[in-house]
């Protein structure tokens, strides 16, 4: 056995002490170095972390009424039209169309002379046309910004949010006819239709479009899409047919989402059917934004109500079911909003509940604004606050 004097036991406790002050000052200078680097990177990590704590949390809105200028009274009952762009609110009635701040006060106001008269709007501009006339014009809350008199008769027409054009009118020897006007209103692009055209969606920054049309393919009517750019003469793609009545279609980064009578689908960057969805109920409505979609669809057969959620074309639908008919819908800010007679809800597009707010059974539509809901009935519009 090892013998050990006095003076090795006390240099060994030495060296263990020194050996923990040691480990503890590591310790010590480790945290330090992790709470200077949480504390300089916080803009980083802190609203990831607030997230966590609410991103299941539903929010319920009061869903009480705005004063002072508000509701906005309608002359001419329910034909009038509305829109929320760029903090204006955008309303056409059968002889006007006004322009409104978010809070309800009357900005501009202009009398048209248009029977049928539809109103796009985008980016604080209006877009306003006569179905089946000849005359468009474009103007925001400042005045007129042009007038277009065709040769043709307008079938439909779209507005960018660079304020581009298309139109799409009747012809003599084709299907259809399509012109787009850039933003001082000079033709760029035209071509000719050997099918029928029932919509049109701008590409990112207005260099070209999506188009669908429809056609009958073994006794039924389908769907195609096309990607078309205003410098080329030749579509980039050309999808196989979806089976259905396209109603509309919208562009996003990926391809194309086809919205339709009976059933929807999304076509890929290559023009080829990524999903297919069949309704089982009628079509009640439908949106999508950036490749995210929502389909409303009601069964009073059944008394089944629906929302299909769709995140984008190569995922399953999520499905949620509600107590009673669904009315109205839009896609903003990666939401779902849906209204029901009592109700306007959001959701994500994982199904899960985000904000709510109780409506009364009034009110035929709305339209999103940022932190409000615009509230339509037949002759006024309401508004709410809405946080989601």
């Amino acid at each position: 056995m090892p013998m050990y004097d006095a003076n090795d036991i006390v240099e060994q406790k030495n060296r263990d002490k020194r050996r923990k002050r040691l480990t503890k000052l590591l310790i010590i200078l480790a945290l330090v170095s992790a709470a200077a680097a949480l504390y300089f990177t916080q803009e980083l990590w802190m609203p990831k972390l607030r997230g966590l704590g609410t991103q299941y949390k539903t929010i319920v809105n009061d869903g009480r009424l705005a004063e002072g200028n508000f509701p906005i009274e309608i002359n001419g009952g329910a034909q009038y039209q509305l829109s929320c762009s760029n903090e204006n609110v955008i309303v056409m009635s059968d002889s006007y169309i006004y322009f409104y701040n978010e809070e309800g006060g009357e900005l501009k106001r202009r009398q048209h002379a248009l029977t049928n008269a539809v109103m796009e709007a985008a980016n604080g501009r209006a877009l306003l046309f006569e179905s089946g006339g000849t005359e468009f014009s474009v103007e925001d809350r400042s005045g007129v910004l042009y007038t277009n008199k065709l040769d043709k008769n307008i079938m439909f027409a779209r507005l960018s949010k660079e304020g581009y054009t298309a139109v799409v009118t009747t012809s003599d020897n084709y299907d259809c006819e399509i012109f787009v006007y850039d933003r001082r209103g000079k033709e760029i692009y035209k071509r000719k239709c050997v099918e029928r055209v029932n919509d049109i969606s701008f590409e990112e920054g207005s260099k070209g479009c999506v188009i669908s049309y429809f056609y009958a393919e073994n006794g039924a009517l389908v769907t195609s899409v096309q990607e078309a750019s205003f410098t080329e003469d030749k579509e980039k793609w050309n999808s196989p047919g979806l089976d259905t009545l396209g109603l509309d279609v919208y562009n996003f980064n990926d391809g194309a989402f086809v919205l339709g009578m009976d059933a929807c689908g999304y076509v890929d960057s290559k023009g080829q059917i990524s999903s297919f969805y069949r309704y089982e109920g009628d079509f009640a409505g439908g949106a999508s934004e950036d490749g995210k979609s929502a389909v409303i669809i009601n069964s009073d057969d059944r008394r089944r109500y629906e929302m299909a959620l769709f995140k984008d074309g190569s995922s399953e639908p999520t499905v949620l079911e509600f107590d009673s008919p669904l009315i109205d819908v839009t896609v903003e800010d990666g939401l779902a909003f849906v209204m029901k007679k009592d109700a306007v809800l959001a959701y994500d597009f994982t199904g899960k509940l985000r904000s709510t707010a109780t409506v009364n059974d009034s009110y035929t539509g709305f339209v999103r604004s940022e932190n409000y809901v615009y509230l339509k009935s037949y002759n006024k519009i309401d508004r709410i606050n809405y946080e989601s």
